[in-house]
């Protein structure tokens, strides 16, 4: 009989702002404080739902740089356009995630899809960075462009259902490529679902409730945009529904690195930062045209 994780904490949302004119997020972490306690994932921001009228201008994000870690963009509804210096372009979908590692340094921009600009709805979309050890932070930039279709469905004892995008579970495995082990699983329990979640031990781990209620390893959690980690021991968490909710689980070996940080770059040390600035600023990560 497997060991149960156990909730060491739950948290609200850290802050609400504005990513340039497209995106209105609830930060998850880390701006509540939530640091080493997740690592290797650096940062959640969980946009809308949030409706936009139509319009003839797209909103969203124009060029920025990244470097040292990894952007992954999860799509549940609306759409974004994206390309980069290193010559990827495409469109989120509903269903699709657009996972890119940065690396040794690209520039990109992220703005409303076309048609979705055009027809206006309803937006929704969690933006997760994952960091880089140390060896491969200045790595060649990668792109993986995964549709819905290419993300395989679980279903779970007790009325619960999960995509795999990254990692494993119950013997599925997700399309991620990923540089440590880790997992992202998209979780969807109707009301009254219960069921258990096998997730390794020695593993930060965090279970997002994005909407909807749900009871995690016996600790309630209601509303939107609220956040559980959970405890390193253990090898199973049971979770139950009082609503149709909507989950995202995070799992991963902590990389046990120094973080230095600023704005759009993730780096082990302040010269490393200064260095990312720099490059950017001499024109070494691209430019889009």
């Amino acid at each position: 009989m497997n060991t149960q994780k156990t909730v060491v904490s739950v948290h609200e949302t850290g802050s609400r702002h504005w990513v340039g004119d497209g995106f209105p997020v609830r930060n998850l972490f880390p701006s509540n404080g939530v640091g080493n306690e997740v690592s290797p994932f650096l940062m959640l921001d969980y946009a809308g739902p949030a409706a936009f009228e139509p319009s003839d201008k797209p909103r969203g994000v124009e060029e920025h740089p990244h470097r040292g870690f990894e952007t992954v963009t999860i799509a549940y509804q609306g759409s974004v356009d994206h390309r980069d210096s290193a010559g990827n372009a495409g469109t989120i979908e509903p269903g699709d995630v657009q996972w890119m590692t940065a690396a040794s340094g690209v520039v990109h921009e992220e703005m409303h899809g076309r048609e979705f600009t055009r027809q206006g709805g309803v937006f929704e979309m969690v933006q997760l960075w994952v960091n880089l050890p140390a060896k491969y932070k200045m790595s060649t930039p990668k792109y993986q462009s995964i549709t819905k279709e290419q993300i395989p469905a679980v279903a779970l004892s007790g009325g619960a259902s999960a995509r795999v995008i990254a990692g494993e579970l119950n013997g599925v495995r997700g399309p991620a490529s990923t540089f440590t082990r880790l997992h992202v699983w998209d979780l969807r329990l109707n009301a009254g679902a219960k069921t258990a979640l096998p997730l390794p031990a020695g593993c930060n781990t965090a279970v997002v409730l994005l909407r909807g209620g749900v009871t995690v390893a016996g600790t309630a959690m209601y509303g939107e945009a609220k956040l559980a980690l959970l405890s390193q021991q253990g090898e199973e968490v049971q979770v139950q529904a009082s609503a149709d909710s909507l989950l995202l689980v995070l799992s991963g070996e902590p990389i046990n690195e120094p973080v230095a940080s600023y704005g759009p770059f993730v780096m082990n040390t302040r010269e490393e930062i200064q260095q990312a600035v720099r490059d950017y600023h001499a024109g070494k990560m691209g430019r889009l045209h």
